[in-house]
C-alpha cells in the first residue's frame, strides 16, 4: 500500500445558521452548515404536510385527455 496518500482526519467545528455547534472528523477545521438536525423540520417534528390532491388530479386528467387523442 503506499504511504502518506490518505488526508488528515482532524477534529473539526460544525456551526449550523441556528447556532448549533457541534464537533465532528473531517478533513476540514470548521464547517458552515445552513440547515441542520437540530433544526431540520423532519427531525424537530414541525414539518408541514402539502396537499398533493389537486396536483395528482391535473396530472390524471391532462394524461387522461392525451391518450384518448
Amino acid at each position: 500500500m503506499k504511504t502518506d496518500i490518505h488526508p488528515m482526519y482532524a477534529t473539526a467545528t460544525v456551526k449550523c445558521a441556528c447556532g448549533n455547534v457541534f464537533e465532528t472528523r473531517s478533513t476540514r477545521d470548521e464547517i458552515h452548515l445552513d440547515i441542520c438536525s437540530n433544526c431540520h423540520p423532519f427531525y424537530t417534528g414541525k414539518q408541514k404536510l402539502i396537499d398533493t390532491a389537486g396536483r395528482i388530479e391535473r396530472f390524471r386528467q391532462k394524461y387522461k385527455k392525451a391518450a384518448a387523442n
